[in-house]
């Protein structure tokens, strides 16, 4: 998955790009958003997505509806960095001719900056005169302290740069929706010369601002139904972690904060994964790998969400008998023109299952299945900028990657809802948000065994979309009809079939005519 610093370029491009076009030509005001239309009209197996927060309400309201209509329930926002480096987008912060860094009467040991989109509350300001919102240069600032009282001499800063209350505004939309909001934690600072790991230099400074913002988010949303949890931004493999890994130190310190500041909330983490050989790892450390993050939660609930390592190209998603296939063509970039196993350790099925195998009490599995490809291709759309260049996916990949994910998931997100699921490569062709709603009833099946009912030999699916109709087993072609049909979190239907060799693909056609866009492959 891409990192924060991705996101944080787009959100300055989308923002303003939307932000004009929000406004009617010759009025200030912003016009008036349209009634919500809340019904979900195509429900498809991933209910989650990463989204950019806006700064307009109206932008706001376009983009939940739009995850809402088929069947997003959960927004979640990467934090911005908690930046210790000097930064040049604070030159415009000035107070009293002063450049905000300064305070008279006070010694300023370390100045931290901070790029949101989000308004704080008034609670946040605690130091009369010190602490402020200032109006600077056509931006909004605030200025921190991190001193524990104000009357101390030293004080560390921080200095926020907003572009208006962006997060408030997804909160509010969230809301009428009936869905639910993961801000992303404060992103710790980096080190210069490993910038993979976090700067434990900064930790004290960042929990302090963590405990802040935490409490304004109690404050501001605490009655709101839609505050679901926080999102850990700093991201690390999901594999066995060294005993003083400093990642682990970090999040281990970190959510302490979360569970004190706001108990009960639960915490998402979404570690990735890498099968590719001589860089990744194999699939049993990915349920060490559980075990260690887990531990990180200092009580509070948690759900991994395991990036499933498909749209970078870390990780497959083929099937056990594919093994000595050749990579599929969007691959052969990462990995070269190879066969799986040459590749890869192992498909994202295999760690999926490993750390189904290691997940303790309190904390639920997720999958976050990557929507997008590791490059585009010519004539599609995706992301052109920032470097790393992507490219857009097809509804029928992310059905294979559904499939991948087995019925180990509580919950199916994805990264990340703009641009990959909202771009058009011309402005007639329609995006991937738009073949989900057309092909939503397409059946998706996450599991497939032989099992006996009443005495008969047959094989049992479950999934998505599954009811009436019949199912396909192939290479021998044998189309039989569905004889049971149960409901729950996943679908389950069964016909009488006794497969005659060691490999069979089952594909099923539901009572409405839809069929699966991939078979799935049972030995």
């Amino acid at each position: 998955m891409e990192g924060a610093w991705v996101h944080r370029i787009l959100w300055l491009i989308v923002a303003v790009a939307f932000v004009v076009g929000a406004f009617v030509p010759g009025s200030s005001e912003p016009a008036e958003c349209p009634p919500r239309d809340t019904r979900v009209t195509a429900p498809y197996a991933i209910t989650g997505y990463w989204v950019i927060p806006r700064a307009d309400r109206c932008v706001t309201q376009r983009m939940v509806e739009a995850i809402h209509t088929i069947g997003g329930d959960t927004l979640i926002t990467f934090g911005p960095r908690f930046n210790a480096r000097e930064d040049p987008e604070f030159a415009a912060c000035r107070v009293d001719g002063r450049p905000c860094a300064q305070v008279p009467g006070k010694e300023i040991r370390q100045v931290y900056t901070y790029t949101t989109s989000e308004e704080f509350g008034k609670g946040m300001l605690r130091c009369p005169g010190l602490e402020r919102r200032i109006e600077s240069g056509g931006r909004v600032f605030y200025r921190l302290s991190l001193a524990e009282t104000c009357r101390e001499r030293v004080h560390d800063l921080v200095l926020v740069a907003t572009d208006g209350d962006g997060l408030g505004n997804l909160m509010a939309e969230a809301a009428a929706y009936g869905m639910k909001v993961f801000p992303g934690l404060p992103a710790a600072a980096q080190r210069a010369d490993k910038p993979w790991e976090p700067d434990h230099d900064h930790t004290r400074a960042l929990n302090a601002f963590t405990a802040r913002v935490l409490a304004d988010y109690r404050a501001r949303f605490g009655a709101s139904g839609a505050f679901g949890g926080v999102y850990q931004s700093f991201e690390l493999a999901m594999r066995d972690r060294a005993p003083k890994d400093p990642i682990i130190e970090l999040y281990t310190a970190q959510h302490a904060v979360v569970a004190d500041v706001l108990p009960g909330k639960p915490i998402l983490v979404s570690p990735y994964i890498d099968a590719r050989r001589g860089r990744g790892f194999p699939p049993e450390q990915a349920g060490d790998g559980m075990e260690d993050i887990a531990a990180t939660r200092a009580g509070a609930p948690m759900a991994i969400a395991v990036q499933d390592g498909r749209g970078t190209g870390k990780v497959p998603v083929h099937g056990a008998h594919e093994a000595d296939a050749k990579v599929v063509p969007r691959l052969v970039p990462v990995v070269g023109d190879v066969s799986n196993a040459q590749a890869y350790y192992g498909a994202t099925r295999e760690y999926v299952e490993a750390a189904a195998g290691k997940v303790p009490d309190g904390v639920e599995l997720w999958v976050n299945v990557e929507g997008f490809e590791p490059t585009p291709a010519a004539g599609e759309c995706g992301r052109v900028d920032p470097l790393p260049l992507r490219g857009r996916t097809t509804k029928s990949r992310l059905d294979q990657q559904i499939m991948a994910a087995g019925p180990h998931a509580v919950k199916i997100i994805s990264y990340g809802w703009d641009p990959f699921f909202t771009c058009q490569a011309r402005y007639d062709t329609p995006s991937l948000a738009d073949d989900i709603a057309s092909g939503w009833q397409q059946p998706i099946i996450v599991n497939a065994v032989r099992q006996d009912r009443d005495g008969r030999a047959g094989i049992l699916v479950e999934g998505h979309n599954l009811r009436g109709g019949s199912l396909r087993f192939d290479p021998q072609g044998a189309v039989v009809r569905q004889e049971w049909h149960s409901g729950g979190r996943f679908e389950s239907a069964w016909a009488p079939y006794v497969p005659p060799g060691p490999w069979t693909s089952v594909t099923a056609t539901n009572g409405a005519g839809h069929t699966s866009t991939s078979p799935y492959v049972i030995r």
